[in-house]
């Protein structure tokens, strides 16, 4: 595999995170309550910010020939 397919697979997975971490902040917020719904916005906020650390990582990496 090219590295620009694996740039290309590492930013869908960021994205796929992103995902992940929207669905999972609004289930806290409105659905989840107690103990739960510390958690799941926990994790979804961890969720955020690794998605946002991949996607910086990939930009700055610049383009690849390939």
């Amino acid at each position: 595999m090219s590295p620009s397919l694996q740039k290309m697979w590492i930013s869908f997975g960021a994205m796929g995170f992103m995902i992940i971490s929207l669905f999972s902040i609004y289930f806290s917020r409105y659905k989840l309550k107690g103990i739960l719904k510390g958690i799941v916005g926990v994790f979804a906020y961890l969720f955020m910010i690794l998605a946002g650390i991949i996607m910086f990582l990939v930009v700055v990496s610049g383009p690849t020939q390939g």
